[in-house]
């Protein structure tokens, strides 16, 4: 059974909904899934629907996309009111009718002073204009546009737990917004978030994001209720059709439980993650490594030994530091080590990743920060760096290396299950080193494409020296000789006595699909873990996606042959986009006792019944109150 991707992404968003109705799971952590999956289902209609939008608009495939999201919203609207009513008396968000005298003395004041000057009223000739995911208030002769920069739930004064939407407060009081009262009714719009990628300089993505335009509306949301000939006008200047129509009860964005969660009952949410401390790498990290490798398994093994790993960049016997950073967040510990060690002398040297989806400008504010420090910022190559790698060199001519599954940010490596790996091998980091080298020296014309094009082939002249000599590399794999290295672990297992496990976060290469198919036909076991989207659902598979208190996040590749398993840890998803437009690291696992760990945890993940789903040809069966729970050790 094939899917598209779209389609498989949209059932896994399904399942983030439905950890809203998790028995097992505290009252203001159902509310967080709810929030999630409205966040996801607007990125959703902002870039993942973009090629359905663009090749196949108003086909069977692209309104059954549309039915999807519209099902799941109305029961996103369900579940808000449902979690409303178990959260009473102890929260409550009130109605404006709900509110009394002594109340309105207050809210009538902040309307007045605080809302009113900051709400803009715009006429109905410039509703094409209306921008992404704003909430608007429609009147027969105008539109009013909620400020973005006030908090949606507001707390009723002297009444704690107690909160009124203030989107609700607005309609009551129209006169304030309006030349005169007028009933108001909710809107938002969703559209397409383009910008032209740069390929190769910082200029030119400022440009680009300078540039950046909200483009097509994919979507138009209004409540229940809304009068039809404004609908159709709306529609007709958006230019959408029927089905991109989802008319909701009141409110229109679910992210506002976010606040909720934030100030509710402490008890009503999960208890800290204690996480595991590997003491003696984090009193001295580079001794360790001299020893033995180490392998961590995040969250549940601290995440602050990786930013540890950073601190020895400030270590007397350091000399050099590479790195590639993706999403490192506002904060950095981490970021933050790279820029002291640059100030004290050291040579460091990042590949900053400026074209993150969304976080391009957070990482123009770190590019300069890293130039004015004296770090050498890398040229952004023609294909995206999604790899995670961390490289210390020392004046002996020793080096260290942290390989890992996730990004370096401090809060996603406390929520997300990712592998860290960290070692002193020599192989390892002469890889590392020429990975890095190649990328500072790539070639006019030819870039770091030569990196992926002789990697997959495999074909290294005796005579090449350099920089030619450096695009080899022989443990870790990057471009498409990822992809052929999982084809080729594959055709191995293809047989009765075959064992398979691939554990990553979306799985739609066809040729990797392929290969597990023939695999599969062929007798040998293949388990899928795969958190988000598999777009091939084979019967012989044993296929299921995790979903629970943290975001699995980990990609793995493990094969047994003859009894004796390999296994890889990688930063890609097994997509075609990854093996040809992006510069990722797979590395095998080559300590032992690491190997069993990754084993471990996929075994574990394997037996879960109280996070997953199976995923079947015929559909999906969650597994929940088993057990077996992978999210807890």
């Amino acid at each position: 059974m094939h899917l598209l991707p779209e389609a498989s992404w949209l059932q896994f968003n399904r399942r983030v909904l439905l950890q809203t109705e998790r028995p097992d799971f505290p009252l203001l952590e159902r509310m967080r899934f709810l929030a999630i999956w409205n966040r996801n289902l607007d990125e959703f209609f902002a870039a993942r629907i973009a090629k359905p939008f663009w090749e196949k608009r108003g086909s069977p495939a692209h309104r059954a996309l549309l039915e999807e999201a519209y099902a799941q919203a109305r029961l996103a609207c369900q579940r808000y009111q449902a979690l409303l009513r178990e959260a009473r008396p102890r929260l409550e968000v009130l109605e404006p009718q709900d509110l009394d005298e002594e109340d309105w003395l207050y809210f009538r004041v902040y309307l007045a002073e605080v809302v009113a000057p900051r709400t803009d009223l715009i006429p109905w000739e410039a509703a094409s204009d209306l921008s992404h995911g704003a909430l608007y208030f429609a009147s027969e002769d105008y539109l009013v546009r909620l400020p973005q920069d006030l908090p949606r739930l507001l707390p009723v004064p002297g009444r704690d737990g107690t909160y009124v939407r203030l989107g609700a407060l607005m309609r009551a009081r129209s006169d304030l917004f309006l030349p005169e009262p007028s009933p108001l009714y909710e809107l938002r719009v969703l559209r397409l978030l383009e910008s032209e990628r740069a390929r190769a300089d910082w200029d030119e993505l400022a440009q680009s994001l300078e540039g950046r335009q909200e483009g097509m509306a994919t979507l138009l949301v209004v409540e229940e209720g809304f009068p039809e000939a404004w609908l159709e006008a709306l529609r007709g200047t958006l230019e959408l059709t029927p089905e991109e129509v989802f008319l909701l009860p009141p409110p229109l964005n679910l992210t506002l439980v976010e606040r909720l969660v934030a100030e509710g009952p402490g008890e009503w949410l999960f208890p800290p993650l204690k996480p595991e401390r590997p003491r003696g790498f984090l009193k001295k990290p580079l001794a360790h490594l001299d020893r033995k490798d180490l392998l961590l398994y995040h969250p549940f093994a601290d995440y602050a030994a990786v930013e540890r790993f950073a601190q020895e960049a400030l270590s007397p016997e350091v000399a050099e530091v590479w790195a590639t950073l993706y999403r490192i967040g506002e904060e950095n510990p981490l970021a933050e080590a790279l820029i002291q060690a640059a100030r004290a002398g050291k040579k460091v040297h990042v590949l900053l990743e400026g074209r993150a989806r969304f976080d391009e400008l957070l990482n123009l504010h770190w590019y300069l920060r890293f130039l004015r420090a004296g770090v050498e910022v890398l040229p952004l190559p023609e294909r995206k760096v999604h790899a995670k790698a961390l490289l210390l060199l020392t004046h002996q001519g020793k080096g260290y290396v942290h390989l890992g599954t996730g990004n370096y940010n401090p809060q996603n490596g406390r929520l997300y299950t990712d592998f860290s790996l960290f070692t002193g091998r020599h192989e390892v980091v002469r890889e590392v080193h020429n990975f890095f080298q190649a990328m500072r020296a790539s070639l006019p014309g030819e870039g770091l494409g030569g990196l992926a094009a002789k990697q997959a082939s495999e074909v290294v002249s005796p005579g090449e020296t350099g920089l030619e000599a450096s695009l080899a590399l022989s443990l870790l794999r990057t471009g498409e000789a990822i992809r052929n290295l999982l084809v080729e672990e594959i055709a191995k297992e293809t047989h009765p006595k075959g064992r398979i496990i691939l554990k990553f976060n979306h799985l739609t290469d066809p040729a990797v699909l392929q290969a597990l198919v023939q695999a599969a036909e062929a007798g040998a076991r293949v388990d899928l873990l795969v958190r988000s989207t598999l777009t091939l659902l084979h019967p012989a598979f044993r296929a299921k996606s995790l979903v629970g208190r943290f975001l699995e996040h980990a990609r793995v590749a493990a094969f047994r042959a003859g009894g004796a398993w390999r296994v890889y840890l990688t930063s890609a998803d097994a997509m075609p986009r990854n093996f040809q437009s992006r510069f990722e690291l797979l590395f095998p696992v080559l300590d032992k006792e690491a190997k069993k760990q990754v084993l471990r945890v996929l075994k574990r993940q394997i037996r879960d019944n109280r996070n997953s789903f199976l995923l079947t040809p015929k559909g999906e069966e969650p597994l929940w109150g088993g057990n077996q729970d992978a999210h807890r050790w």
